[in-house]
């Protein structure tokens, strides 16, 4: 993140720089134009002073980036506009920037800056239910129709909301689902976080219990630590928490769901993430004493995994849950087309993905973490019916 900084702040004074004609071209008054620059010192004096205070910068940093996104963004949306006229204008001699086409870029600017703005004021706790019923050939008769809560990166040292997170749980509990999984991330750095949502969390129900993994940010490993033993005592406080709220924390094992005289096996991995992620997760170790033959969910919080290690497994998983990557809290979804830029680092990144007759369903999150907000990749709760399919 810091490495990018730079290059964020060097983009947002060059698209500055080229709408800046614009803004000369619908007013002349020294007060505007002033502050129109005035707000990016502002902002860059910002991200100085965030970098010299490590106590604050935490802080700091996500809002200087929210202001940013609210500033950058309608201005890249613009661009198009106000770039075509002047290919256009090379032809024409370069005459001066027409009044028409830059009122035209200010209302197409207006329009993601308005969307922008709702994301990140009231965007956090708009819940979406994604529903997905899946078919399998040798599902145990006793689970056709079983149904699955997914839950992912509640984050919850982000939330200030009472009203806003007992909104989603009330929807998690309306769903009536047999079960509950959290696939990991409940906090953003340390267990303490989760002291205020304890009974908010408790509240969730489900008849065949409530199972969960860790995420990469359950470990602690982005906080300066005063010793290893700080550390290991917030996890161990973690995984307390988890039992608390009713969570059977699966740490590379494997357990029997039992519905009548059938079962499925549950497995549940620690992190494992590609590139600089720790790999805590064993997937051997979780799969040694499932049977060959045994239907199987996998929960393993960030879905690289599922390429790197799950596909090419010798037990054949059936559906693998993962989050992690939150849809970048920025996207677009449109009549089944969905974009956000982080489908460029990571190819499964929301929604459900088949391969090789497995499948793989990323939820979107349920919190956020760094951006105060969501914008097009709303807070998701998912909901996974399991059926036999008639061969």
């Amino acid at each position: 993140m810091k490495a990018r900084i730079p290059l964020i702040l060097l983009l947002l004074v060059t698209s500055d720089i080229y709408f800046f004609e614009a803004v000369k071209t619908l007013t002349a008054n020294s007060t505007i134009l002033s502050a129109y620059w005035l707000w990016d010192m502002l902002l860059i004096g910002g991200f100085i002073f965030a970098f010299t205070q490590r106590k604050l910068m935490p802080k700091l940093v996500p809002a200087l980036m929210t202001l940013i996104l609210l500033t950058l963004v309608p201005k890249l949306f613009a661009t198009p506009v106000l770039l075509l006229e002047d290919i256009t204008r090379v032809f024409r001699g370069f005459p001066a920037r027409s009044q028409w086409v830059s009122e035209l870029a200010f209302i197409i600017a207006a329009i993601p800056f308005t969307a922008l703005l709702y994301g990140l004021t009231r965007g956090r706790h708009n819940y979406q239910v994604k529903r997905e019923t899946l078919y399998f050939n040798d599902l145990p008769d006793a689970f056709d129709g079983f149904t699955i809560t997914q839950l992912s990166d509640i984050h919850s040292g982000s939330f200030t909301s009472e009203k806003g997170v007992l909104k989603g749980i009330d929807l998690v509990n309306k769903q009536n689902s047999d079960l509950i999984l959290f696939t990991g991330d409940l906090v953003n750095n340390m267990a303490s976080e989760m002291d205020r949502w304890i009974p908010f969390f408790a509240k969730l129900r489900a008849q065949y219990g409530k199972y969960s993994v860790l995420g990469n940010h359950d470990y602690g490993d982005y906080v300066q630590w005063e010793s290893a033993g700080d550390q290991q005592a917030n996890l161990d406080r973690l995984k307390d928490v988890h039992q608390e709220i009713g969570f059977k924390l699966l740490l590379n094992e494997a357990v029997p769901v039992k519905k009548e005289k059938e079962s499925v096996a549950l497995i549940g991995v620690e992190n494992w993430g590609k590139g600089g992620f720790h790999k805590y997760g064993d997937l051997e170790k979780a799969t040694a004493h499932v049977p060959d033959d045994a239907f199987k969910i996998l929960m393993s919080h960030d879905p690289s995994h599922w390429d790197a290690v799950t596909l090419g497994h010798d037990h054949h998983i059936h559906l693998t849950l993962s989050g992690h990557t939150h849809g970048m809290q920025f996207g677009i979804e449109l009549f089944g087309w969905k974009w956000s830029p982080i489908k460029y680092v990571y190819k499964q990144w929301a929604g459900l993905y088949q391969k090789s007759g497995k499948y793989l369903y990323v939820n979107r999150g349920f919190g956020f973490l760094g951006l105060k907000g969501r914008v097009g990749m709303w807070p998701e709760i998912t909901v996974i019916t399991l059926k036999r399919e008639v061969v």
